[in-house]
């Protein structure tokens, strides 16, 4: 697959062409207008700076803070040598003949002042240089030394999930002010780790308290259809209560589904993103079909390191999106593989026109286009956020992009080894 260019206007991304299917879509940007020498130079000095490690600044504000010191003391050295050297007595020799000459005596002072003042100034440098170069390792260590507990906490920040709260860094030491973060970060985990527990148990009874009232009244409303003797009038009533609660469990499984899915991963194998999408589009042909949609597919394979079925649950999420906002003979494209080095898979549809500035909201939880807000009879408006959730947890990211002419497309990328011979492009 290649990813091809589009055409479209900034800010969309153009229909997919017919017979055109294996070309991954992608954001048309404007070109980027060239910026002035001055700007350009200023962010490289902050990239530059900003690379740099705290224990290497450290190391150089010591190194340029001994080197200003050992400066002044070298000053200092001159001018103290040069006072003393200046208030010496010179004589020459008795019986030298210049030695009755004052204007030849203090020449010859001058000259022997002068020449042990370059001597000391060179052995003061050379000195200042050489130690400094060894305060500047030494700054190193010390600077190692003293971010040391830093390191500790870090390490420990990075083992940290949601099943592993309990761990606490203790850090040992003087009460300053590295141990004052190590305590605060000890009882911020102690707070998080209740709150998880809470969720936990939250999301186990709700499951059981919201869903078996659900399950109880779609089973007498069931019944009661099914009487031969039923009034019409209460078989409407029926019909439309059943569709009620239909509705009210696709909520609470989409928001037990999303509780589960913001929490660490239980399972990780190695899934073919491929496969899974296949499944979902037999699994939801019948409903594409039965909608007029035109499908089109093409699907790579690509291997995801993660939950499969939240990986299938997102796919047909995507899918099941694309189905339900869609128009009267609309289309529907999917595509897996590998994107931009990554393993991805990419859904399009066609669709009403989606402004782009509400693109972002359609992934918060009970958002729809605007036209479908207050609507709730084709979802309970979970799926993309379900999606994002998903995507989080693999550790992978979604970009959703309006669609040249209406629609929606929509990319998740998980994080894996890059195709060899992936260049920015797919095959």
């Amino acid at each position: 697959m290649s990813v091809g260019a589009d055409d479209g206007p900034p800010g969309e991304v153009a229909a997919t062409p017919p017979g055109d299917t294996g070309t991954w879509r992608r954001l048309n940007t404007q070109p980027s207008q060239p910026g002035n020498t001055e700007g350009s130079v200023s962010r490289g000095v902050h990239r530059l700076t900003d690379n740099i490690s705290l224990r290497a600044r450290l190391t150089l504000i010591y190194g340029m803070l001994f080197f200003a010191a050992g400066s002044l003391l070298v000053l200092l050295n001159y001018v103290i040598v040069a006072a003393l050297l200046d208030n010496l007595t010179f004589t020459l020799q008795p019986g030298s003949p210049y030695a009755d000459d004052p204007d030849l005596v203090e020449a010859v002072k001058s000259s022997l002042i002068e020449d042990v003042l370059a001597q000391v100034t060179r052995f003061s440098v050379l000195a200042l240089v050489i130690v400094g170069l060894l305060a500047v390792a030494l700054g190193y260590v010390v600077a190692g030394r003293a971010l040391s507990p830093l390191h500790k906490i870090t390490r420990i920040a990075r083992r940290l999930s949601e099943r592993s709260l309990h761990e606490r860094i203790a850090l040992s030491g003087p009460d300053d002010e590295i141990r004052e973060l190590a305590d605060t970060f000890d009882d911020m985990l102690e707070r998080l780790d209740r709150a998880f527990d809470g969720q936990r148990r939250f999301v186990a009874n709700a499951s059981h308290e919201l869903r078996t009232p659900l399950a109880i009244n779609r089973t007498l409303l069931e019944v009661a259809l099914s009487d031969p003797d039923a009034s019409a009038d209460l078989k409407t009533v029926g019909r439309t209560l059943l569709e009620t609660n239909s509705r009210h469990e696709r909520l609470i499984d989409g928001l037990l589904f999303l509780a589960k899915s913001e929490r660490e991963l239980d399972v990780r194998t190695v899934v073919d993103i491929g496969e899974v999408s296949n499944t979902v589009l037999s699994q939801l042909s019948q409903e594409i079909e039965e909608a007029g949609l035109m499908l089109r597919s093409d699907l790579r394979g690509a291997p995801v390191n993660g939950d499969p079925v939240l990986l299938e649950r997102l796919v047909a999420n995507l899918v099941e999106n694309a189905l339900r906002y869609n128009v009267d003979d609309g289309e529907i494209t999917v595509r897996s593989g590998f994107y931009e080095g990554q393993p991805a898979v990419q859904v399009e549809n066609s669709g009403a026109i989606i402004p782009a500035y509400e693109v972002e909201g359609l992934f918060e939880p009970f958002r729809r286009g605007s036209g479908e807000r207050v609507r709730s009879s084709k979802s309970a408006g979970l799926g993309l956020s379900i999606v994002r959730s998903v995507v989080r947890a693999h550790g992978g990211n979604v970009s959703a992009w309006p669609r040249s002419g209406g629609g929606l497309v929509v990319t998740v990328c998980f994080p894996g080894q890059a195709r060899e011979g992936a260049s920015g492009g797919n095959r």
